[in-house]
């Protein structure tokens, strides 16, 4: 037998054994009730499940007092490009948005990180599909703007271009969980999801806390899943390789979200029921969280883009124009924003409310992030529709800054376009 014919009946036979594996599980197909009535892509841990997710040590630089970090990381690429766990001293960290994209060049000294330089570039725009060459320009553009050396690059994914589920898998190796989910999908996740690049976080076993392993019977193991088309994971890829840059990891942005709050503000984040709402571009998510343990997610299709549209339409102004005065927000275009807003407080709302009743536990804060985070009438119209209190929130208040007087003069103002870039640099 050839070498190539041994090598495939050595996979085929890992695979059989990694199926029998998954036969005994039994595992029952999920039906969440969350998504018997939302839409979107959702997620969700059982009440009593410890979630705490550990992954390095660091220093609070605010605080200057030793605690843990237990950043979650699902890069599509990092398992397969970069196969050490070397953590990178400089690197570019870029969120790939819809109406812009945000970059960070960060460097990283112990348990402390730098800010040397952001920057915000105007998306490309296409019809139906980003081609390899528009990304390349666009990649190349923001790689002059950020000024950076370094070529070692973070990507994100959108939520509309990702999924990210909870799922019961074997307690096997991540990459054998990355191959039975790409060749079983359905069985785990409920969809046939051909083509797809997945990675894996494993969070803990299917044990409460304090119970006693059941002898003889298979061991699961609770783990986060997230998926890519595959098609486009390689374009990323090859757009960033071609722009002169090494593309480390591309993360979902909602975990980079996640990431970057915990990082930001870790006792609040560790201590509390809270909810982070990121006002995107053509959609928006909210990640809900109780005492650090990620509980559920969804995305909802309303964005900025909507509450800009709407404003214009309803002031028979240009595009542009309403892009301007949303985020001043003069006095009299307050009435034109609230139809957007209430559709988009309800939607939140549904998810706080499921929250709340499954966990026997009220959300204390929703922290806003996004482009129209900076308008102070929309964040206090959602905190007024959700019965919630509401702020926006610096995902650099832990960093150490090196940038340019100009850009430390407008930093407030930018925070909360950088959070998901910025989120990216505590896996990188």
């Amino acid at each position: 037998m050839s070498r190539s014919g041994a090598k495939v009946s050595s996979t085929v036979r890992r695979l059989r054994r990694l199926e029998t594996a998954a036969r005994r599980l039994n595992t029952p197909p999920v039906n969440s009730p969350l998504e018997a009535y939302t839409s979107g892509l959702v997620f969700l841990v059982p009440p009593g499940y410890n979630t705490r997710f550990t992954a390095m040590r660091g220093i609070n630089p605010a605080s200057k007092a030793a605690c843990i970090y237990r950043f979650m990381e699902l890069p599509f690429l990092k398992p397969f490009v970069s196969q050490t766990s070397r953590k990178r001293d400089e690197f570019v960290a870029i969120d790939l948005g819809g109406r812009a994209t945000k970059a960070v060049h960060v460097r990283r000294k112990g348990a402390s990180m730098t800010l040397l330089r952001y920057a915000i570039v105007d998306a490309p725009l296409y019809e139906k599909t980003l081609t390899v060459e528009a990304l390349t320009a666009h990649l190349k553009a923001v790689s002059q703007a950020l000024e950076a050396k370094t070529r070692f690059a973070s990507l994100s994914v959108g939520a509309n271009d990702c999924l990210v589920r909870h799922a019961e898998l074997p307690q096997i190796p991540v990459e054998d969980m990355r191959l039975i989910l790409k060749n079983n999908s359905k069985n785990y996740l409920q969809q046939d999801l051909n083509n797809h690049v997945f990675d894996c976080w494993q969070i803990s076993s299917n044990r409460l806390p304090g119970a006693s392993p059941q002898v003889g019977l298979p061991q699961k193991n609770r783990v986060i899943v997230g998926g890519a088309r595959s098609p486009m994971i390689n374009d990323i890829r090859n757009a960033a390789r071609q722009a002169g840059l090494t593309p480390d990891q591309i993360v979902p942005n909602l975990i980079s979200t996640v990431n970057a709050f915990e990082l930001a503000m870790p006792e609040v984040f560790s201590k509390t029921a809270i909810a982070l709402a990121d006002i995107g571009f053509k959609s928006s998510f909210i990640c809900l969280l109780n005492q650090g343990e990620l509980v559920a997610t969804r995305v909802v299709s309303i964005g900025g883009d909507r509450l800009t549209q709407g404003l214009a339409d309803a002031m028979s102004i240009s595009y542009a124009e309403a892009e301007g005065i949303k985020i001043g927000m003069p006095g009299e275009v307050h009435s034109n924003l609230e139809a957007g807003l209430t559709s988009l407080g309800r939607e939140l709302r549904a998810s706080i409310d499921f929250f709340e009743h499954q966990q026997d536990r009220p959300v204390s804060h929703v922290y806003v992030s996004g482009g129209s985070a900076r308008s102070e009438y929309i964040v206090k119209s959602l905190e007024a529709e959700l019965m919630v209190p509401c702020s926006s929130w610096n995902p650099t208040a832990t960093l150490e800054l090196g940038l340019p007087p100009q850009q430390v003069a407008e930093l407030e103002h930018i925070a909360p376009q950088l959070t998901v870039a910025l989120g990216m640099t505590t896996t990188a």
